[in-house]
């Protein structure tokens, strides 16, 4: 059986940023929350979707995945198998396509040809469903390595939030806190421990499938923003991953003090709920945290893209020394959670 790694990571942000004063402006009459206050979000890309040369999925996953690929050692007719994983699926500025899948799309504008290639989706831990099915398949000797990629166009639900919401509690609230951006990332079989993924396990809590993480609700408080269900307690949903987590390690005899995570990576939801999931990671784990990475006040939420552009960013910013283990933590509407883990020394940007 191989091990697999994180070999090469590739980003796009579309140039254009909107501020969330310049966001809320957009709304009929003034409104009575702190977006920032609830987020931590001061500003996200936004993908120019109507120019000459339009941004969309199709467009700025294949210039993340050409980064990416810039970076590995392999030539496009090299890999063995591409995957899509974004939720918004827009092609020629804002179409909407579903067939042929994005990832054929994807391949061809790259020259693999000879890829397997299809799409996956899993809402916010799209990506990590993408890389844990990948991973599988380099463990068993299917594939030798692949791209997972996803291009995320999702301000223009922003965009209609901001015209219809009224008020808070609208079901629209967390569309709001959106951004776009792509990234891409090769996996490939691991040579060493210097970079290998140690674990990744995901959980997908099926009772809960009609739930959104996003959608506010009266008896939740604080955390309102980012649970909802009356049946559930807030705190009680935002503890399923440290409580898997806990209870997958055990399994092999590990303790989360033991492992030596250098740094976290929480979805981009907002800064209060990474900062709560981290709170409720050392209550259960009975251990501190390891240094939490964000983005969110600059890209905001951009879905399935969250977590490794913010590896992307720490990367490029020189935030990651050689060697670092990095734990990605998802957390899905689904509801979906799990964890990755990975060592990275020869992973740049």
């Amino acid at each position: 059986m191989y091990n697999s790694r994180l070999a090469s990571i590739g980003a796009y942000l579309p140039s254009a940023s909107l501020s969330t004063p310049e966001l809320l402006a957009r709304m009929e009459k003034a409104p009575e929350f702190d977006l920032f206050k609830i987020t931590g979000m001061a500003e996200r890309r936004v993908a120019d979707d109507t120019g000459d040369s339009p941004e969309d999925c199709l467009t700025m996953a294949v210039s993340a995945a050409r980064e990416c690929l810039g970076r590995s050692r392999y030539a496009a007719d090299e890999i063995d198998i591409v995957i899509s994983c974004s939720i918004s699926r827009t092609t020629d500025g804002r179409r909407h396509q579903f067939e042929p899948s994005f990832a054929r799309r994807i391949a061809g504008e790259l020259g693999a040809e000879r890829a397997i290639h299809f799409d996956v989706s899993n809402a916010c831990a799209g990506m990590m469903t993408g890389v844990y099915l990948l991973d599988s398949m380099i463990r068993s000797g299917e594939v030798r390595n692949g791209l997972v990629l996803s291009g995320e166009h999702i301000t223009p639900i922003a965009f209609t939030a901001a015209r219809e919401m009224e008020d808070s509690r609208d079901p629209q609230f967390a569309s709001l806190s959106v951004g776009d951006s792509a990234v891409a990332v090769l996996v490939d079989r691991a040579t060493d421990d210097a970079d290998v993924i140690h674990d990744i396990e995901l959980m997908t809590c099926s009772e809960y499938s009609h739930l959104c993480l996003g959608m506010p609700s009266d008896d939740t408080g604080d955390l309102a923003m980012y649970t909802n269900n009356k049946e559930m307690h807030a705190e009680d949903r935002l503890a399923l991953w440290p409580a898997f987590h806990r209870d997958r390690l055990a399994d092999d005899g590990r303790r989360f003090a033991d492992e030596g995570y250098d740094f976290v990576v929480q979805h981009q939801v907002g800064s209060r709920f990474i900062d709560y999931m981290n709170h409720m990671g050392e209550s259960i784990f009975g251990a501190p945290m390891p240094e939490s990475l964000s983005v969110v006040e600059k890209f905001a939420n951009t879905a399935t893209t969250s977590h490794y552009l913010v590896l992307h960013q720490a990367l490029k910013e020189r935030r990651i020394p050689k060697g670092s283990k990095i734990l990605m933590v998802p957390a899905a509407s689904g509801v979906v959670t799990g964890f990755l883990s990975a060592t990275v020394s020869s992973l740049e940007v």
